[in-house]
């Protein structure tokens, strides 16, 4: 029998600032996911180093307006991540993309990853945007969290990019409309 492991009530969600406890605590969640198989950009083994400096110019990014990135912590500990692109062309005010959806390993399951979305929504609700888009791995992806929130499965482009152990995997594109 599965049994849900238990939500978090001291889930806490903030922007996250640009400071090294930030980004080693990121860099450090971007190598774990890419290690478990998260396709994210990156391929295993990735460097701590070239982790930390995606994280870097990501929260550079957020500084200049051009992104929010979020960090859902319980207690001390960053237990996840998600970016709200909004640097979109000038032909697309209305939008935001929805990025980088990672959870700690060993807390998955327990409605931080629903938290993240919940929050980026309201930050996007909060900046005149009205549709929110993103696009997950179709093999290992998230598509049944982000259909459980509401976004409607748009199409697949097959053999996308590389699975971080290697391998093709298409991308499923998602919507949402706020």
């Amino acid at each position: 029998m599965n049994v849900p492991a238990p939500r978090l009530p001291d889930l806490t969600i903030r922007p996250l600032a640009d400071d090294e406890p930030t980004v080693t605590a990121l860099a450090a969640l971007l190598v774990d996911t890419v290690a478990g198989g998260g396709s994210v950009s990156f391929m295993h083994p990735l460097d701590v180093e070239k982790a930390a400096d995606f994280w870097r110019g990501s929260l550079a990014a957020a500084g200049r307006g051009e992104r929010v990135v979020l960090g859902a912590f319980v207690g001390d500990t960053l237990a996840g991540t998600v970016t709200l692109q909004l640097a979109l062309p000038e032909n697309q005010p209305h939008r935001a993309e929805i990025a980088k959806m990672m959870t700690l390993p060993a807390l998955r399951g327990r409605g931080i990853a629903s938290a993240l979305l919940a929050a980026a929504e309201a930050v996007a609700r909060d900046r005149g945007r009205t549709h929110l888009v993103l696009d997950t791995a179709s093999d290992g992806g998230a598509a049944g969290l982000y259909e459980r929130h509401g976004f409607v499965f748009c199409g697949e482009i097959p053999e996308f990019a590389l699975k971080p152990h290697g391998g093709l995997t298409g991308t499923r594109l998602y919507i949402k409309r706020l």
